[in-house]
């Protein structure tokens, strides 16, 4: 009798044969659909050593190059856009790396790190810097409601992932992070 690999027996679900879970994505990937390129940060997503800091590091260069060229009202529509054509684009990318939120994917730190310095423009370096730092404790430590919306939308079996729910969860907890960085610099200004 022949040993069979798990990943030759179709899933009973679907009777489709399991795709086994990218390790790390490569350059090619990142170019091979523009909604990977997108969820990955341009390309920041790639970076080995904390992706998701380097993807925030990213986006505040992003942010300080478009207020050389926009006005902030446009950035505000770039923001707005930027949510469903990230849902989008963390949907597809989480879904050809069959990972349901993979640390690759940094879409989700961009935009709402964009989204906090777009609130609290006009500010200093050191303004930004701890606007940078709070976002980053909220979204790496996910305390409380930061948790809570990291958990909400993860799938239950890993088997039956609904993307677009994986990628609305991808969104979901750093947008939640962003709410909680501006609330404690709300809080703090007003002290």
């Amino acid at each position: 009798m022949q040993a069979v690999s798990p990943l030759s027996n179709p899933s009973p679900a679907t009777g489709a044969l399991p795709r086994p879970p990218m390790r790390r994505p490569t350059f090619r990937f990142l170019l091979s659909h523009p909604a990977h390129f997108i969820a990955l940060g341009f390309g920041s997503g790639l970076s080995p050593f904390a992706p998701g800091t380097v993807g925030t590091l990213w986006a505040w260069a992003a942010f300080v190059v478009m207020q050389l060229w926009f006005t902030p009202a446009t950035i505000g529509w770039i923001i707005l856009a930027g949510l469903p054509i990230g849902w989008w684009a963390c949907t597809v990318a989480a879904r050809n790396m069959n990972v349901s939120d993979p640390g690759a994917i940094v879409w989700d730190e961009v935009v709402a790190f964009w989204l906090v310095l777009w609130l609290v423009t006009p500010a200093g370096l050191w303004a930004q810097v701890i606007a940078f730092a709070l976002f980053r404790y909220f979204d790496a430590a996910k305390p409380g409601p930061v948790g809570w919306a990291d958990a909400v939308f993860k799938p239950r079996d890993p088997e039956r992932v609904q993307w677009w729910r994986a990628g609305f969860g991808i969104l979901l907890d750093d947008l939640v992070a962003a709410f909680c960085t501006l609330l404690v610099i709300a809080l703090w200004r007003a002290w």
